[in-house]
């Protein structure tokens, strides 16, 4: 699928722009939201610009990846680089919060495309014994997003203007088109395929719906609500209506084939598994720190860099080492690692020291570093090229639904605990009752003004139990990570093989 004649330096750096812009782009903008909603106001509309960034993206991942497939990868990588760009242009000049969450959707769409398509064309481009490197620069761009967005989207809200938070995607967006247009050479041979519209439609049905019902639940409606049943019913209406059209269809968007083959079916569940537990670290540890330590926003961005470096290490060990030994033996070092940082997380209390957090966090990012270069790889291992978009978007797509799910049921627990404990904590109080002030905004309720304010013995109610929520969460977190450590034990001796002949 690719001309001989490629210029690869350049176009692997408009590949990390481009995965490095799509990735942080939701927690970049997260950063941001008190003063977007401060401006345009529409507070009870917020939460509409994340899903419709998040629905977009998880609706055209398998898409596009699968049109890569049968149409070639340039023009679909261009094309989401595009429109990404054209919605962050948008977003910046949006004049109420219904016109930046339709911007919203038009920038997740672009970025559905961006993410899976870019390291497809790294194992289009590269033969095996160079793939791993690759990979492992990749995934440790993908990682260092997940701390670089927040620190970049405060710095740029309180030193520029929240606008900047999506005009700056444009030179960057800019810088990997010239790059991508200039110098990636794809064969123009593809073979046409019949387009699977029953199957994209249903799965972008049954996403939208699971979508808004995991943002709105709990939140503008309660989860036994006729709308929020609606929207989980619509789900999984859609959601059987796609297989069966998958199983039927001559191309399907998710070949439901590939989940015979033991390491692709194996590294699916990882993904989805790993994202689930990695997201809720890079959420809470920053609200440990400022609510618990009493550090300041900022403070509780910068405290993510270690886990950030221990990420990059992972992904390049898990990377440089493909062809050295299997994909299981790595993984049962990235497992090994994960599970003891999160164990030691899940231990903490408001005396644990910041060298010990640093160092928890240092050993769980190595641990999930690993998967960000490795369960790509495995995804499209010894599979045809024109497999290779659809099989890594849906690991994507997985991973990222895993993320949402995670976030979701693990924040709702979390808050569900803290309410509780205050709760308990307060009713044995002279005067009973907490104080009147919100204390389901750790961010709010923690700035340096009022913490000073609070009394000393509520004050360490308040720290005690959100300390204790967050370290149950972690807790908690343990037992996917154990159901990954028993996956993983299925996943063969297979590994990069240098030597075979190479299917592209």
């Amino acid at each position: 699928m690719v001309s001989d004649n490629v210029n690869l330096k350049p176009v692997v750096a408009g590949l990390l722009l481009g995965i490095l812009m799509a990735a942080m782009d939701n927690t970049i903008v997260a950063t941001a939201m008190g003063t977007i909603v401060a401006d345009l106001g529409g507070f009870d509309k917020f939460v509409w610009v994340t899903s419709a960034y998040m629905v977009t993206v998880m609706a055209g991942m398998p898409i596009f990846g699968k049109l890569s497939d049968m149409y070639g990868r340039k023009r679909f990588y261009i094309f989401g680089l595009l429109v990404f760009l054209a919605g962050s242009a948008l977003c910046g000049i949006a004049q109420n919060m219904v016109q930046l969450s339709i911007y919203r959707a038009i920038q997740g769409i672009g970025g559905g495309a961006l993410m899976p398509i870019a390291f497809t064309i790294v194992f289009d481009i590269f033969p095996p014994e160079k793939r791993g490197k690759m990979t492992g620069l990749l995934g440790a761009v993908f990682g260092t997003s997940s701390v670089l967005g927040p620190l970049l989207g405060a710095y740029i809200t309180d030193m520029i203007s929240w606008h900047w938070v999506f005009y700056i995607n444009v030179p960057i967006g800019l810088v990997s088109f010239a790059l991508i247009w200039r110098y990636y050479k794809e064969s123009p041979q593809h073979t046409a395929q019949k387009i699977d519209w029953t199957g994209a439609i249903t799965l972008v049905l049954a996403v939208i719906s699971l979508m808004f019902a995991l943002e709105l639940g709990g939140k503008k409606y309660s989860w036994d609500s006729v709308q929020i049943l609606s929207l989980f019913a619509g789900f999984a209406l859609f959601f059987i209506v796609f297989i069966f059209a998958e199983r039927k269809a001559e191309e399907p968007i998710i070949s439901f084939w590939m989940f015979k083959r033991r390491l692709f079916a194996v590294s699916q569940i990882l993904a989805f598994l790993y994202g689930a537990t990695f997201v809720i670290l890079a959420v809470f540890i920053p609200i440990f720190v400022q609510a618990v330590y009493g550090g300041t926003a900022k403070n509780a961005g910068l405290i993510l860099m270690p886990m950030m470096l221990g990420s990059v290490v992972g992904s390049g060990i898990g990377g440089g080492f493909q062809t050295k030994t299997s994909f299981r033996n790595l993984m049962v070092i990235s497992i090994v690692s994960y599970f003891a940082g999160m164990f030691m997380l899940s231990s903490m209390t408001p005396d644990t020291s910041r060298l010990a957090l640093t160092l928890f966090m240092i050993l769980v990012g190595f641990g999930v570093g690993f998967s960000f270069s490795l369960l790509p790889t495995a995804s499209i291992h010894n599979l045809d090229p024109r497999y290779r978009g659809s099989a890594n978007s849906t690991n994507s797509f997985l991973r990222s639904l895993g993320m949402t799910l995670g976030v979701t049921i693990f924040g709702a627990i979390q808050n569900n605990a803290f309410t509780n404990e205050l709760k308990d904590a307060f009713a044995g109080m002279q005067g009973g009752g907490a104080p009147n002030m919100n204390l389901g905004d750790p961010q709010q309720l923690f700035q340096s003004g009022q913490r000073s304010q609070i009394p000393a013995a509520i004050l360490d109610k308040i720290v005690t139990a959100m300390s204790d929520s967050i370290t149950l969460i972690f807790t908690l977190a343990l037992i996917p990570i154990v159901l990954s450590a028993v996956a993983i034990f299925f996943m063969g001796k297979e590994r990069v093989e240098t030597g075979a002949k190479d299917p592209s």
